[in-house]
């Protein structure tokens, strides 16, 4: 399982799918212009959300 942690306050996070329950995977989305986002992504296919700030920064991906 993907845990995303705040480098700034420490707090961490996990995700699971709401649909089927599954640990979510980390993951990148590329936009049209190049750029990379960090994303969390069921395995299963039922979608992706964009990773979990906090601090006002996204959270780094420590596992999965």
């Amino acid at each position: 399982m993907a845990t995303y942690k705040c480098e700034i306050c420490g707090m961490s996070v996990n995700a699971t799918c709401g649909e089927c329950d599954a640990p979510l995977e980390n993951g990148t989305l590329t936009l049209e212009d190049g750029t990379e986002v960090q994303i969390s992504q069921c395995p299963n296919g039922h979608g992706k959300i964009k990773s979990p700030l906090c601090c006002g920064q996204d959270m780094a991906c420590t596992a999965g």
